[in-house]
């Protein structure tokens, strides 16, 4: 019921007004105009003067009195055609810069231009345009945010074009030569258009060779307020709307969002990684095209060392903190990083798996430290957790504390894993690139399987015996090389006491046979080749004593002398 008594009040004001300005009371109305809900009672003769539209329509008619006319599409409604109404009859109203592309439209409408009546509507309007309207940037602002609801015809008219291209002069100007503070006070002012325009204006900006950091301050500003539900500020803090709820919103500002990334300039780096992290989350949020996702994720690994924890975690978590979000944009930005600098290692020459530059190396800490941070949530996978670790390679770490940390932490959040789990869990970090105190720690730290343990008492009972300092920084490469030395050795030492083992027992068959052979004849008993064989071995057995470590063979030798053993059967 609201609707008709809304449309009646608006019927009898448009009447008022009307009545207000129609100066001859003396000669009564014979045409009703109706434009949307609003009727205009006025005079034919008094339009006929000025719009050929109007004359063309009674002229044609085949009613022999029209009394009633239809300009429901006349452009701006019902409010614009009233100053249309009022220039053919001669009453004074103020054109501005928010009207002037309406009445302009209108014009053309009616066909009220100067090739019907000199100092018509349209001329009226072309000066004010030129003279006033698109004399400043604010004021052609206005005008082409006027334009959203008045296309084509605006278009078609030049209006649109005219305004864009002041606009992006304009604004180059200001970005190279600022007039007043805030330097960058005419991106706000860019951020009242639609993207439509906005787009046409930076792809102008473009052509008159703007520099990307003045396209990307414009960005950057419009899409915290085009998306402020969603962009709410750099630490992608943002609050999510009930309108979100709406698919139809959510598919306009899908839509909206797509189109603000598709005028990012080319120049990777030409904005902050917390704006692309705040923008790629947005683009995960509302589903965004895998195009859309992946544009900005090679932008973000392009200049992924500048990246903080607090940026990763932006993608990471949702909006309300309380749960993972998404895992493998993280993992596909680290891989790409990866692949840049791998190729930029091979066209110097240099030795990707080895040496690895100064952006990797910070890059392996940060990652490290988000592990840690995401570590604690139950619904991280080992494969997940794993697969991130695993992207940086093994020269990127100059240790592994930060790692092991990482681990500690997830072990601790993840009580009920198995031995395996746990050694699967460990399998991304070198213990022989903890540091001596990251040592000490893993030594008693009972979550850890009792392989990286052994590893790690090993590693420390291996710089004792060479006595190296360990706060000095023994190299892990050497290290590893003397530890498999040392396993080589210990297998060989193990190969040789088997053999040995086998030819004592040997020789012992022997003894055993010749001693009952001997026992039966009741002769004396003779030394033999094997018996003596035996005595010579024995005495060059180094496991005489039932020892496994050979470190010490050759200062053992001399020590003491060996005690004659008897290999028989007792």
């Amino acid at each position: 019921m609201a609707t008709p008594v809304r449309a009646n009040e608006r019927r009898s004001i448009a009447m008022e007004r009307t009545g207000q300005w129609v100066f001859s009371q003396d000669i009564p109305t014979d045409v009703v105009v109706r434009v949307g809900e609003a009727n205009f009672s006025l005079h034919k003769f008094m339009l006929l003067a000025k719009s050929n539209y109007i004359r063309k329509l009674i002229m044609e008619t085949k009613e022999p009195d029209l009394t009633r006319i239809d300009l429901s599409n006349i452009p701006g409604g019902p409010e614009i055609f009233e100053k249309a109404a009022k220039f053919c009859y001669g009453v004074n109203f103020e054109i501005t810069v928010h009207n002037v592309a309406a009445l302009r439209c209108a014009a053309e409408y009616l066909q009220m231009t100067d090739l019907y009546c000199d100092n018509n509507l349209a001329g009226r309007t072309d000066d004010f345009l030129a003279q006033v309207a698109l004399s400043s940037l604010s004021g052609a602002i206005v005008v082409l945010k006027s334009c959203e609801d008045l296309l084509p015809m605006a278009e078609d008219l030049k209006i649109v074009q005219r305004c864009v291209d002041l606009v992006s002069f304009n604004a180059c100007n200001e970005a190279n030569f600022p007039s007043r503070s805030p330097t960058n006070w005419w991106t706000e002012e860019l951020s009242i258009l639609s993207v439509t325009f906005f787009g046409k204006i930076i792809t102008a900006m473009k052509q008159r060779g703007a520099k990307s950091l003045t396209l990307a301050s414009a960005i950057i500003t419009y899409t915290e307020r085009a998306l402020r539900d969603l962009v709410r500020d750099h630490t992608g803090n943002g609050i999510k709307s009930s309108d979100f709820d709406d698919p139809d919103f959510r598919t306009q500002q899908r839509e909206l969002l797509e189109s603000i990334v598709s005028l990012l300039p080319s120049e990777k780096a030409a904005f902050p990684i917390n704006f692309l992290c705040c923008l790629l989350r947005s683009a995960i949020y509302l589903k965004a095209s895998t195009s859309c996702k992946n544009g900005l994720e090679k932008r973000i690994s392009v200049i992924l060392e500048h990246v903080t924890v607090d940026d990763l975690l932006v993608l990471s978590f949702t909006y309300d903190g309380e749960r993972l979000f998404d895992l493998d944009s993280v993992r596909r930005i680290v891989s790409g990083f990866v692949e840049k600098e791998k190729s930029m290692a091979v066209f110097n020459g240099g030795d990707f798996r080895e040496t690895c530059s100064t952006a990797m190396q910070r890059v392996a800490k940060t990652v490290d430290a988000y592990l840690g941070e995401i570590a604690t949530y139950g619904e991280l996978s080992i494969p997940k957790f794993n697969g991130i670790a695993n992207i940086l390679p093994k020269g990127a770490r100059k240790v592994d504390d930060d790692l092991y940390r990482a681990i500690d932490i997830y072990l601790k959040s993840h009580p009920n894993l198995d031995e395996i789990e746990r050694e699967k869990t460990c399998s991304v970090m070198d213990p022989l690139k903890l540091s001596h105190e990251a040592r000490l720690h893993a030594s008693q730290n009972k979550r850890l399987p009792v392989q990286i343990v052994l590893h790690a008492l090993y590693y420390d009972q291996l710089k004792l015996r060479s006595g190296t300092d360990d706060r000095k920084g023994l190299d892990a490469v050497t290290t590893r090389n003397r530890l498999q030395a040392d396993s080589s050795l210990l297998k060989e030492n193990e190969e040789l006491r088997s053999e040995l083992m086998k030819m004592k027992m040997y020789i012992s068959d022997l003894r055993k046979t010749n001693h009952g052979a001997t026992s039966a004849k009741g002769g004396p008993k003779r030394p033999t080749f094997f018996s003596s064989m035996s005595k010579t071995l024995g005495k060059l057995n180094p496991f005489r004593h039932g020892s496994k470590d050979t470190s010490n063979l050759e200062d053992a030798v001399d020590i003491a002398k060996p005690r004659r053993r008897r290999f028989s059967i007792s």
